[in-house]
């Protein structure tokens, strides 16, 4: 199917704290279970720290890592017409900043990357914790749900991978990622504000994510957060496609659990279990002209360790 251009759900932060907030609470509620993707805006990170951010990763990709690439075995192939389907035209390194640092290990960073990376992730740890509790609010969970579920004995991991699409020769004949979803959180992405590429499935087809202008932040749901809302928030397949004529910059912050964290499905999400139907119709005759949910609830409460109840 060819792709197709659209209309992102967007997430205004500054709407949270008035009389819109149940409007954009059921926005973000929608984009969670419907798309598993949107973008935020009035988000409280800053602006500058943004763009300083841009422009290391930009500096250090031309100084340390442009002319390698294009000397790699995966260019060298594509010179050559050769489909090189099992790899990705990327140029990619990963960050980890919690529970343990690893910046120091890595060479040639510009000078004041640390300092500068080092605040910004502070502040979408913030941010991510905010999308946090509000999407436990929207599930009707606990505020702290998904930091608890994500957080092992030093908290939630937290780490972020800086990437580059460079200029490719035959975009046909490679992508800048393979299609995936993302195994853990919650994604924030700090993206190019000039060169497209991203590309999300909905509905079966391939939808183009617009470039990100006006300090947007875009943020996509990994496969841990489906996990634990048992199914009610997708995270989605989604890919990068290569471009002939841009460099894309990609900078994407992993709000994750902790490797020793314990992933389980939130219990309030489950359907109720382990009960005959016969005990069901029971409770039902005295219930059902009540809510279905408030039902679920009591079967769930009434068939824990017990093996038949009476309404």
């Amino acid at each position: 199917m060819p792709e197709q251009a659209m209309e992102l759900p967007t997430i205004d932060f500054s709407d949270l704290e008035g009389e819109n907030r149940s409007k954009a609470m059921e926005i973000l509620h929608d984009a969670c279970e419907n798309w598993g993707f949107f973008q935020v805006q009035n988000h409280g990170v800053d602006g500058k720290l943004m763009e300083k951010v841009k422009q290391l990763v930009d500096q250090h990709y031309e100084e340390n890592l442009k002319e390698s690439f294009y000397q790699s075995e995966t260019a060298k192939k594509l010179n050559k017409k050769e489909n090189p389907s099992d790899v990705d035209w990327e140029s990619s390194f990963f960050i980890r900043h919690r529970p343990t640092s690893n910046i120091c290990e890595i060479p040639n960073l510009p000078q004041g990357f640390s300092k500068t990376i080092d605040e910004y992730v502070a502040e979408l740890i913030k941010l991510a914790e905010k999308l946090a509790n509000l999407m436990c609010e929207n599930l009707g969970l606990d505020e702290s749900f998904i930091k608890e579920a994500f957080s092992g004995k030093e908290g939630p991991a937290v780490g972020t991978k800086v990437a580059k699409y460079p200029k490719c020769p035959e975009p046909e004949l490679v992508r800048g990622l393979r299609e995936h979803t993302d195994a853990g959180g919650i994604i924030l992405l700090l993206q190019d504000d000039q060169v497209p590429g991203l590309e999300f499935l909905k509905n079966g087809e391939w939808f183009q994510i617009p470039p990100s202008r006006n300090n947007t932040i875009f943020v996509n749901i990994g496969d841990q957060v489906e996990v634990l809302s048992n199914g009610r928030y997708k995270s989605t397949l989604h890919r990068v496609m290569a471009d002939k004529n841009g460099s894309r910059l990609s900078i994407a912050t992993f709000y994750n659990p902790a490797g020793d964290a314990v992933i389980t499905p939130a219990s309030k999400l489950l359907y109720p279990h382990s009960y005959t139907f016969g005990d069901y119709l029971q409770l039902y005759s005295a219930t059902k002209f009540a809510d279905k949910g408030k039902r679920f609830e009591t079967v769930k409460e009434l068939a824990k360790g017990s093996n038949g109840f009476h309404a």
